[in-house]
């Protein structure tokens, strides 16, 4: 959950105060370390605090300049040129150069520790050098698709160099060294995690001094300091809430379309990747036939409309219909539909005979009674999993719902001991990483130490994966190759995706005079691949030169007089660059 404060008054002598942004938080901090956080809210401030080699294009999503200016690929796709900008620093003053870059990617490649949230970035990379301070380059094993959405912060070198070991720290020392257009300089436990403003960022300040995180543990309450002016911003609003809010004065509500999405995994056996089984899952879900036949018994469009009130997608592929390039549907007899009576007829066919107390039993003579868990913390998800009982009763399947705290469903997942359990995943422009959790080397090497959801493994699966990974060279043929193997995962019924939620956002318009979505229109305000919104985001107690336009990556980059250039044909890659003249709130772009 997310909730912005209000800035303070302009000063009665016609000064300005400092402007504060405050986004109320729940969730805990794992790690400070880029190398080691993967949770959303630390994530979520690396992208405030640390530059990365590209960025995404605020209204596209494409891949834009970061601390690389441009790029250039060898013909066979082995070698990546960037040139990295000469007027990027870091919060202490000491310049960023090639070398940082270098550093850090050879860092992961080498410790184990180093590589424990981003490492899947730079498997295939052979080797990383700065032959000067404004050149990286980085030759791989293989060709590589992600080479321009290398999602890995950048750390000074000269800060790192002196870590013993990277599993154990925290980074945690304040003010933390980073080049972002944010500084971390504090955090209370439970409390709050402050951010403020790195006036040389070379993209230009950003429109507020300060971002407090407040640690908030009832949403209602939050919605209601938005009435108030309290606050300026909330997410992850309910549709009651959202309705309620509509139409408020100064409240705007900003329903985008979602990023992530929500559904359940089936346990079909879990493994380590050496064939070791463990955990207690039910034999029977071993039988694709069972597994789509719960699936053909779950009515999403009920979903949509009685947990979601209408604010989500009933979804079947794994990618978020906002991503057209990736995002894939059933077509056909290939289509597994909302139809009991099918689902009914599926498993009498398969042996699997309903007894006297109305719940089947596999051919192998099992009971059908299936352990659900579902996070506690989640409304949606609770009100899901009710649903899904109901649903799954009308076939002969006999739920038990574990409705539990999100340790205890992590605790059982990694153990192997469930039947079906809940998640979700928040997909990136690049679908790389959310498609790698479900190769068959994410299983675990031992039990405890998967990086994945599901116990899923197919020979097939993986070469697709490998070819996607490799086609750097061809967009539309990686694109099929993302959509074969969503169709695999739809078709094997072990990752199973329910619906597309929106994300769900208000925030105060007499105090957010103007602050960008992403992509643009559409889009989502917190959560964002890259920093655009908390950025770009104007006080509006400061705008007094009239309303502030919100512009385009290229509008900004023409205003500030920066070149555009894209050589094709050569292979050369000249990124838009997206830069704000550093001037007073009124006049910046």
């Amino acid at each position: 959950m997310l909730v912005l404060a209000a800035m303070p008054p302009a000063a009665a002598d016609g000064s300005s105060e400092e402007n504060t942004l405050t986004i109320a938080v729940s969730q805990q901090v794992d790690s400070f370390s880029p190398f080691l956080a993967q949770l959303l809210l630390t994530t979520s401030i690396h992208r405030l605090t640390y530059d990365y080699l590209t960025n995404y294009d605020p209204e596209t999503n494409e891949p834009i300049e970061g601390l690389a200016e441009s790029w250039e690929p060898s013909d066979d796709g082995r070698t990546w040129t960037f040139d990295i900008r000469d007027d990027a620093q870091w919060s202490d003053g000491e310049p960023v150069t090639a070398e940082d870059v270098a550093w850090t990617y050879t860092t992961m490649m080498e410790d184990d520790a180093a590589a424990t949230a981003q490492g899947n970035f730079v498997e295939n990379f052979e080797e990383v050098t700065a032959p000067d301070e404004n050149t990286v380059e980085i030759t791989l094993d293989e060709p590589q698709a992600t080479m321009l959405a290398l999602d890995i912060p950048i750390v000074p070198k000269h800060v790192w160099e002196n870590v013993d070991d990277f599993a154990e720290f925290n980074n945690d020392q304040f003010p933390i060294v980073g080049s972002g257009p944010f500084v971390l300089t504090d955090h209370k436990p439970n409390r709050s995690i402050t951010l403020e403003a790195n006036p040389d960022y070379w993209r230009g300040a950003p429109g507020f001094d300060r971002i407090v995180f407040r640690y908030y543990d009832d949403q209602d309450a939050a919605v209601e300091a938005l009435r108030s002016g309290e606050v300026s911003f909330v997410e992850g609003l309910t549709p009651t809430q959202a309705d309620d809010l509509d139409g408020e004065e100064n409240v705007t509500v900003n329903n985008a379309d979602g990023k992530r999405f929500e559904g359940f995994t089936i346990n079909p056996g879990a493994e380590t990747q050496d064939g070791e089984e463990f955990g207690d899952g039910h034999p029977a879900l071993e039988d694709k036939t069972l597994r789509q036949a719960i699936m053909a018994a779950i009515d999403k469009d009920e979903i949509v409309n009685k947990v979601y009130g209408g604010y989500a997608e009933a979804a079947e592929g794994y990618i978020p219909s906002r991503y057209d390039d990736y995002t894939w549907a059933p077509e056909g007899d290939d289509r597994i539909d909302f139809d009991p009576d099918d689902a009914n007829d599926m498993l009498d066919k398969a042996g699997y005979e309903i007894g006297d107390d109305g719940v089947r039993e596999s051919p192998d003579g099992d009971r059908l009674e299936l352990r659900m868990h579902v996070h506690n913390d989640d409304p949606a998800r609770v009100d899901i999993g009710r649903l899904l009982e109901e649903r799954l009763a009308e076939i002969g399947i006999e739920i038990d719902n574990q409705t539990v705290d999100p340790g205890v469903l992590s605790d059982a997942l990694y153990a192997g001991e469930y039947d079906l359990i809940f998640t979700g995943w928040t997909v990136n422009p690049d679908p790389d990483a959310v498609l790698g959790i479900h190769t068959c080397d994410a299983l675990p090497t031992e039990p405890g130490t998967m990086r994945g959801d599901a116990y899923f493994c197919n020979e097939e699966y993986d070469k697709l994966y490998e070819q996607q990974l490799a086609e750097f060279d061809d967009p539309e043929q990686r694109a099929e190759y993302v959509k074969e193997m969503q169709a695999i995962l739809y078709d094997e019924a072990v990752v199973n995706v329910l619906t597309y939620p929106n994300a769900i956002e208000a925030y105060r318009s007499d105090q957010i005079a103007d602050i960008q979505v992403q992509p643009d229109p559409g889009g989502n305000i917190f959560g964002q691949d890259g920093y655009w919104s908390w950025w770009s985001a104007e006080p509006a107690a400061a705008d007094d030169t009239g309303p502030v336009t919100s512009l385009p990556a290229w509008a900004i980059a023409a205003v500030a007089g920066a070149a555009v250039l894209v050589l094709a044909g050569a292979g050369v890659l000249v990124a838009v660059l997206v830069r704000r003249r550093a001037a007073t709130v009124g006049d910046r772009e």
